[in-house]
């Protein structure tokens, strides 16, 4: 009868136990992984209401140009956010515009 070697063992058994790993466990957590909306068209300068606020001030780009407005803040927010809704709902903010995961809005100052 042949003798197995302590590290023949062990290589089977690290062979074994790579074997039993839950693959479905690894795509769920690949299917779980949140992306921040990019902001490439946009000058994000910082929370609107709050330091922490999902929708920010939004500054002049070639992109916002023709959305300024004096009598208005310009404000994005992650599309389909909480923080995008309540902005409409607390200040009436309307949609001008999408892109890349945001939505602009313009929030009247009066």
């Amino acid at each position: 009868m042949r003798q197995f070697t302590k590290p023949t063992i062990a290589i089977c058994a690290g062979l074994m136990l790579a074997g039993c790993q839950d693959m479905a466990l690894e795509k769920e957590a690949a299917d779980t992984v949140l992306r921040s909306p990019t902001n490439d068209n946009l000058r994000l300068i910082g929370g609107y209401r709050s330091m922490d606020d999902d929708c920010q001030v939004t500054g002049e780009s070639a992109f916002t140009v023709d959305f300024l407005d004096d009598a208005a803040d310009l404000v994005s927010c992650p599309t389909g956010s909480d923080a995008a809704q309540s902005l409409v709902d607390m200040y009436g903010a309307r949609s001008v515009a999408k892109t890349g995961g945001y939505t602009v809005y313009s929030v009247p100052r009066r």
